[in-house]
């Protein structure tokens, strides 16, 4: 692996680890971030993004006597990158986190969930035997989709030829995540350039289009069977639970209507954030898991 640059290495001030997880046929190496002691707290991200965004939030829990684990999806951050669009699923993600989990043998977890890291933890939580006990939502969809409405940005993931343009040569949607924020300054910079750095071979780009068309657009959709496995565990979820919102997300703002719905005993926060909102209220976030933790203490 590359060394990460200066300018990233000095905003990340937690140590690397690499694990190998199964995903699909194949074994991968799975990058970390791992801090801290006590009860382990898992943190999910997902669509282009990697463990870089979960930085602010693992700061502002220092000292809360808490594990902070945060993984790189397979195929993005500093996990290894499969080239085959056709290799990423719902199933071969939440089976690699699985897997992690597993290995680092996490038990009494805090999930701390956002974007796609929702749906592949909530089908990592329903095979992991009872190993998640607290759950922190964010700016996700965790539930089967009542009606197969994408938005403009998953329909455009569908089109033959552009989008795959768009995705591999251009690096789309990461040179615009600042668009989907509440204050779109808090992506720009370097901050911006460490989002952009470990997809900065073209080689190495499937999994954000890949993640993109794997947002159900019809009812036999491939990823609606692993969707309907997490939607009945979260409400299924009796232990303590919070969600934390972002209602400036053009993508996913109005999605905490449902989620409120199906975790009625969650107490809820509301922000002006957006998307991204662990660059924004990254200590609203970490009250929440902080309060989750100790509820289940």
């Amino acid at each position: 692996m590359d060394a990460l640059p200066p300018f990233i290495a000095s905003l990340l001030p937690f140590r690397s680890h690499f694990a190998p997880v199964r995903f699909g046929p194949r074994q991968y190496r799975m990058h970390y971030l791992d801090h801290g002691d006590g009860r382990p707290v898992l943190l999910l991200h997902g669509n282009p993004t990697w463990s870089f965004l979960w930085r602010k939030v693992m700061a502002a829990l220092e000292g809360s006597g808490l594990r902070l684990v945060a993984p790189d999806l397979i195929g993005l951050g500093l996990s290894d990158k499969p080239h085959a669009l056709a290799a990423h699923s719902l199933r071969n993600h939440g089976q690699a986190l699985l897997d992690l989990v597993e290995r680092l043998d996490l038990r009494d977890v805090v999930l701390g969930v956002q974007d796609w890291g929702g749906p592949m933890g909530a089908w990592m939580a329903a095979r992991s035997g009872g190993r998640v006990t607290g759950l922190v939502v964010m700016n996700t969809s965790v539930l089967t989709p009542r009606a197969f409405k994408a938005t403009a940005f998953h329909r455009f993931s569908h089109l033959p030829v552009v989008s795959d343009v768009a995705f591999r040569v251009f690096n789309f949607p990461v040179p615009v995540l600042g668009r989907t924020q509440g204050d779109a300054r808090s992506i720009s910079g370097d901050v911006a350039r460490a989002y952009a750095w470990p997809l900065r071979h073209v080689v190495d780009r499937a999994a954000p289009l890949a993640l993109a068309r794997m947002v159900p657009n019809r009812e036999g959709h491939p990823t609606v069977a692993e969707l309907a496995e997490g939607d009945a565990w979260v409400r299924g979820f009796q232990g303590p639970a919070e969600l934390v919102w972002g209602l400036r997300d053009p993508i996913l703002g109005r999605a905490l209507k449902r989620h409120r719905e199906a975790l009625p005993h969650a107490r809820v926060t509301e922000t002006q954030a957006g998307h991204f909102l662990q660059e924004e209220v990254p200590e609203e976030i970490a009250a929440a898991v902080r309060r989750v933790a100790s509820a289940g203490a």
